[in-house]
């Protein structure tokens, strides 16, 4: 069921989702919504925002703090739910519900938090009021990598700065949708100020993105669907923010730790099943330790124990679809045919389910404008790229057309200080992976990455608010 206007509805089709651990698993069907149905859900979210931004401080942040609650509480039960449609290990799936909640209760503190500014005027007897006032309606179009997560980093401070929600998210992952939906929809809010509209991307996402009820767009994806909603967006001037691609890469210098340099590599671009974009897809090592780095993250590669998602012990779980699967291998086989040396993986593995697995891949030799190290592949492969020293590295670093993150594995001061101050990415990292960012501090990139206002921490208020700018006479005593 979809959430319209504040009822739950069926929609004009239903999808089936399955267990890509397991093909037999049938969670769920789902319904999609009509043109109709998103139609009378935007009318609706209007009038419902306005009586949200009427609310007082306190009675909203107690919507977002009992939401938020809840997801830490339920981190077991909904994360199992999201491992399971995912694909993603158990572990990480409770991990993402409970970050969830952790998005709310911090975003829940910022509706006390928003304090303006004042001025006098350069002309006499004048006084300047600066605040920020809500947008108004959000769309909210999120992936499926992490499916309540990412949703949550983005709903949570549309609500906290007093807008209303339209949610459409990633047609694999509904069950999780639903389940977000169905706690948020329980809260102290006005009827229709959030709503979950499921649909294609072609139908529904498109019309959302064309609508000119929409006052802003906040979208997580590819780069291709990022452009084509700006370009629509644009029709409207309608508000965009976007987290797209990336081709991130850990540079691993001579006098890394080797065991830390191997560890973080593995974490970067296999967990996930290196479905996120932050995953460290290329590995920029220099010469004298590159060949001691190769031994050890290939044997760790080969070491790592691809499974079903609930299964314990299991440190890769299966891709998100047959889809996905069959691009991750195409992949494989452009980079053996431009010259990369597959070290292992890369292969589709049968398991005791049937499911979309495949194993850890590792590429040898390459170089960084062969196309596995041009485009964003989102799969558990990544490439080694040998250098002779540090300014080739942070030169292979930023030759890219993305710049989400980047890293650096060294025990130099001064390496380490350049790096963060060279490197054309949003994040950087030191003897840290490339993936995993905290809640409370800007996230974005640069190039084909990011385009619009920083996501998270208090930088969100940004793009989901709007400033006004006040000048008071108050006339002689």
């Amino acid at each position: 069921m979809n959430l319209i206007a504040g009822d739950w509805l069926a929609g004009e089709s239903e999808i089936e989702n399955r267990n890509p651990s397991d093909l037999s698993d049938l969670i769920g069907v789902y319904a999609q919504a009509s043109r109709d149905q998103l139609e009378a859900t935007l009318d609706q979210a209007r009038q419902a925002q306005r009586e949200w931004a009427a609310y007082g401080l306190e009675r909203k942040q107690a919507v977002l703090m009992s939401i938020g609650n809840e997801l830490m509480a339920r981190a077991e039960e909904l994360g199992t739910l999201l491992s399971r449609e995912e694909g993603k290990p158990l572990a990480e799936g409770k991990g993402e519900v409970y970050r969830a909640g952790q998005f709310f209760t911090y975003y829940a503190a910022e509706c006390l938090r928003q304090i303006g500014e004042n001025a006098d005027s350069v002309r006499p007897d004048i006084e300047v009021d600066v605040r920020r006032e809500p947008i108004g309606v959000v769309a909210i179009i999120s992936p499926w990598n992490f499916p309540t997560a990412t949703a949550s980093w983005k709903i949570a401070p549309a609500l906290c700065y007093g807008n209303a929600v339209v949610w459409k998210p990633a047609n694999m992952t509904p069950a999780s949708a639903c389940a977000l939906t169905e706690i948020i929809a329980r809260q102290d809010i006005p009827k229709g100020l959030f709503s979950l509209v499921m649909g294609s991307g072609s139908n529904i996402g498109q019309r959302l993105v064309e609508s000119p009820k929409i006052d802003a767009i906040s979208f997580t994806g590819s780069v291709p669907v990022g452009k084509g909603i700006a370009a629509s967006a644009i029709q409207n001037f309608t508000k965009v923010q976007m987290e797209m691609g990336s081709k991130n890469a850990l540079a691993v210098m001579e006098d890394a730790d080797l065991d830390l340099a191997v560890t973080l590599a593995l974490g970067g671009a296999f967990g996930g099943t290196g479905q996120k974009c932050t995953a460290s897809s290329r590995l920029v090592v220099h010469e004298a330790i590159h060949d001691a780095f190769v031994e050890k993250l290939v044997a760790g590669a080969k070491a790592m124990k691809v499974g079903h998602a609930l299964e314990e012990g299991t440190q890769m779980g299966p891709v998100v679809s047959a889809q996905q699967l069959a691009e991750n291998l195409a992949y494989v086989e452009l980079g053996e045919s431009e010259g990369a040396e597959l070290a292992c993986g890369g292969e589709r593995l049968a398991l005791a389910h049937e499911g979309y697995y495949m194993s850890p891949g590792v590429f040898l030799n390459t170089r960084n404008d062969m196309r596995i190290n041009r485009e964003e592949m989102f799969a558990p492969l990544t490439s080694v790229i040998k250098v002779a020293g540090y300014d080739e590295a942070l030169s292979v670093v930023n030759d890219t057309a993305f710049g989400l993150t980047s890293g650096i594995v060294t025990k130099s001061l001064a390496k380490a200080t350049h790096f963060r101050r060279n490197a054309r990415t949003g994040v950087v990292t030191v003897n840290l992976p490339t993936a995993g960012t905290d809640y409370h501090v800007p996230f974005g990139g640069r190039g084909d990455s990011s385009y619009g206002p920083r996501e998270q921490g208090k930088a969100a208020a940004e793009f989901y608010t709007t400033v006004k700018t006040a000048y008071i006479s108050a006339g002689p005593v």
